[in-house]
Order: C-alpha cells, then structure tokens, then sequence
C-alpha cells in the first residue's frame, strides 16, 4: 500500500524528533555528547568520589555514580524564613537542618540530602498574618509548597532515588508534606517509597533527652526560641544565634539554660543532633518497611 499525503507529512515532521530523540539518552552535563565525551551519559567520571552528602555541592557524575554505588534514599528537608527573638538568624530551621540532615545521610550510609526547601507557608501574605507581621520574613501559600514539593519529589525518582523521604523543622511544615507523601504514595503504588517522616519533629522529646543532660527549661522567657535549637543552630554557625555578643553582653542563655561555656554548648549541641539521627533513621527505616508514611505520632 502505497503512503498517503497525510503519512508522509506526518513522517516529515517526526523524523527531525526521532533523530533528535535517538542520541537524547546519552546526553548529559548540560551539553551535547556529540559535542565533548564529558556529556555523555556512560563517561568515567574524571576526579575520585566526593565525601558530601549534599546533592547541590556534587557534579552529576558524582549523584550518577552515588546512585549507582546504592545511595537510592533521598531525604528533602523544609525550613523557613521566620522570626525567632533577638538572638536567633531568621533562617533558624535551615541552620538546624544543616547539622541534622548531614548526619542523617552519613548515619543511614546510603542517603543525599536534596537541597533544603527554605521558603514554606509562615501566614498570610496580604493581608498579613502569622509571621508575616515580623519584618524578613517570606512566606509561601500552602498549594504552592505541595506543588514544589511534588516537583522536587519527581525530579528525584525521575534520576532513580527509590526512597524519598520528607522532613521539616517546622511545625507548619508538617500537613503539606504528609499529603504530599500521601498524595504520591497512591499515584506511584509505593515505587519510590515517598514519605513524610513527621517522628523527626519531636522538639519535646529532644527536649526531655536533654533535660537529663543539664539542659533544663525553669525560667521560660516567653520568645520563639529554646536552648534545644539554639544549640542545634549553635553546632552548624555560633553566628547564627549571635553566640559572641551574647557572651560579651551576659545575654548568652534561654529559658534559664546558660550557653556561655562554649565547650559545654559544643558538647550538648553535638547530643542533640546525635539523638535526632539516630531517632529519626529509626522512623525513616519503619516508612521504608511500610512503603510510605507511617500514621502521625501521638504528641507528648
């Protein structure tokens, strides 16, 4: 049978994308292998393995070659722009999750950390509400962080992560990362495991290990600040809670909790960000065994 006009106008226009399509697989780098054999997909990545687990300070030989060594979990961490008293940085979340994500990974020993998502809901942006009424403060509607959320998600089982977990440091955090979760679970039947590992923000109990370490909250000062995360933010950037002029002012403790031994709040800083790992790899082991996310916690 001989092709029609219209088949052959058809084959016309696809042939250019089919042979367009053809050597696509093999290009990578941001270039084209036909162009320099370091974007193509199967070159030896020239320099050794790095030692970071943080995917935004890799080459992608490196997370090619991470993958393919078994680093398939993938851990997606929120923050937040928010106000925390005098003392504190407004980026307090992503200081903590600085410390605690890289623990995490290198503790699981198969695990990257994605990038922190800085920017979540804070309140209302016009008109005004929530933490929004603190000057710096960025905030971001609730269906915009799912969608971003979902697309970070994507992106990561698209390069072949086959676990990918959600943690927030912030308690507005935690619904729209559990539906999220939930929300790809149901579309994917579990393959990635998606989940929202709500077990890792569990303040009071850090808060209870650490009282019978010395860190003890009796004269509560009524600001959006505590010793836990000070010291948490304390282990990634003294900086970031103003550690010097605190010390130089006597102004360097919350809540009835000093933190002007510098050698004492390294030590307890360390705890702190221990106790969380290790706390929180025991949940992210329990939502792998059950291909998603586990039912919320009670709260203590």
């Amino acid at each position: 049978m001989r092709p029609t006009p219209l088949l052959l106008l058809a084959a016309a226009f696809a042939s250019p994308l089919l042979a367009q399509g053809a050597p696509q697989g093999r290009n990578m780098g941001g270039g084209k292998c036909a162009d320099n054999r370091y974007n193509c997909a199967d070159t030896p990545n020239p320099l050794p393995p790095v030692s970071t687990v943080w995917l935004e300070e890799m080459t992608w030989m490196d997370v090619r070659d991470a993958i393919a060594a078994g680093k398939t979990t993938a851990i997606i961490t929120t923050g937040g722009i928010e106000p925390n008293g005098p003392w504190l940085a407004l980026g307090k979340h992503n200081y903590v999750l600085q410390a605690n994500c890289e623990a995490i990974a290198r503790k699981l020993g198969n695990a990257l950390c994605a990038p922190i998502v800085k920017f979540v809901p804070e309140g209302g942006i016009d008109p005004v509400s929530g933490h929004m009424a603190s000057p710096g403060t960025i905030s971001m509607r609730e269906g915009t962080f799912r969608a971003l959320l979902t697309d970070i998600v994507h992106s990561l089982k698209v390069h072949g992560f086959t676990n990918i977990i959600l943690i927030g440091d912030s308690g507005g955090n935690q619904g729209g990362q559990r539906a999220v979760s939930d929300s790809l679970t149901a579309i994917w039947k579990g393959t990635p495991v998606v989940a929202h590992v709500q077990e890792y923000y569990d303040y009071a109990g850090v808060k209870k290990y650490m009282e019978a370490k010395g860190v003890k909250e009796d004269k509560p000062e009524g600001m959006h600040d505590d010793p836990v995360i000070s010291l948490n933010m304390f282990i990634t950037d003294p900086s970031s809670i103003r550690f010097e002029q605190r010390v130089k002012l006597a102004k360097a403790g919350i809540n009835g909790t000093s933190l002007a031994n510098r050698a004492q709040s390294a030590r307890w800083a360390k705890e702190i960000v221990e106790y969380r790992a290790t706390t929180t790899i025991e949940a992210i082991r329990k939502a792998i065994a059950n291909k998603g996310t586990l039912p919320a916690p009670e709260r203590r």
